[in-house]
């Protein structure tokens, strides 16, 4: 491409000028005495603002305690805390979707405690569910118990 010619300004007629008239500055109004005025307003824009750090729920904590209550002398590492953390969150995201569903056949807006039932048993396995099927219902009858 060729490039371009500078353009030059649009020349102005000599009658067409306007005379300044004087601007009034508007009145400083006076701060209050509750209000307090920032020290020092050019130097707060230079630092950098702090974010919150985004706090993220995790099982980790859980799932030491169960290692430490089942093996007292076992560890994990932090890569297979991460790998549990990321099993329990599937599971349970399987568990939801799937008693969603099942409170959606029976057009009900609430997700009960046997719809939760039916999901453990249609997406774990045989003797699995069974089991999460007991403490569950140990763990209901001890919280509505309390």
């Amino acid at each position: 491409m060729a490039p371009r010619a500078d353009k030059k300004p649009a020349e102005k007629k000599p009658g067409a000028e306007k005379t300044p008239v004087a601007e009034k500055a508007p009145a400083e109004k006076k701060p209050r005495a509750g209000k307090k005025l920032p020290r020092d307003a050019g130097a707060a824009g230079d630092k950098k603002k702090k974010r919150a750090e985004m706090s993220v729920e995790t099982y980790k904590i859980y799932i030491f305690r169960v290692l430490k209550h089942v093996h007292p002398d076992i560890g994990i590492s932090s890569k297979a805390m991460g790998i549990m953390n990321s099993f329990i969150n599937d599971i349970f995201e399987k568990l939801a979707r799937e008693s969603s569903r099942l409170a959606g056949y029976n057009k009900k807006p609430t997700i009960s405690s046997r719809e939760i039932q039916t999901a453990v048993r249609l997406v774990l396995p045989g003797e699995l569910a069974k089991h999460a099927v007991s403490e569950g219902t140990k763990a209901v009858t001890k919280f509505t118990s309390s």
